[in-house]
């Protein structure tokens, strides 16, 4: 026998007993704080803003108030329709271009690390989120958990062909060790915190 086949015959003799149970992880997230504090406070912390609201009309008037209307919103959301497009989502990806704002709907967001979780089914078209100048994301305040454990709990039997958490606007610090927003995304997220 080669020293090789000597190697793997020794190591397949000193095998570790197989853990019959996994570790209960339920330990994790189990802490007590406010959910949607924490997630306001760590989303402003990574650059992104929260804005609290009541329905779609707030969230029509703040986007009226705070960006341009003259350049390309999109959403999926037919709720937005008065100042989004909804015809994009079956165009070619690359005429999202010059889409100033998305406005999305996340299925729920995670209050450790403010992420937002969107799947295929929602986004329109997967670089929608990515491509934009701006992006807003939309969460019900009741669909915030308070760590990953929950949110892995929760992903865990969903069927989707793509899926992502979204937490802040696009950074990095690595060009001279400055932090810069937008390098490779979009600007500025806006999560609006539904009632």
């Amino acid at each position: 026998m080669s020293s090789k086949g000597e190697i793997l015959k020794r190591i397949k003799l000193n095998q570790p007993d197989l853990v019959s149970e996994l570790p209960d992880l339920n330990l994790l997230g189990s802490e007590q704080f406010d959910v949607l504090e924490t997630y306001k406070t760590v989303l402003k912390g990574i650059g992104g803003d929260p804005v609290e609201v009541a329905d779609y009309n707030e969230i029509i008037n703040y986007i009226k108030s705070n960006y341009n209307l003259e350049k390309r919103v999109i959403t999926t959301l037919p709720e937005l329709s008065e100042i989004a497009s909804l015809d994009w989502k079956t165009v070619d990806p690359h005429s999202l271009q010059d889409v100033e704002l998305t406005v999305v709907k996340a299925h729920f967001g995670v209050a450790e690390n403010s992420g937002l979780w969107v799947t295929d089914d929602i986004l329109g078209q997967r670089v929608a989120p990515f491509i934009a100048q701006y992006l807003a994301i939309i969460v019900h305040k009741s669909d915030l958990v308070p760590t990953m454990q929950q949110a892995y709990q929760r992903i865990g039997n969903m069927e989707y062909g793509f899926g992502t958490f979204i937490a802040g606007p696009s950074k990095t610090a690595d060009i001279e060790q400055s932090l810069v927003l937008g390098a490779h995304g979009a600007r500025g997220l806006i999560v609006f915190l539904l009632d």
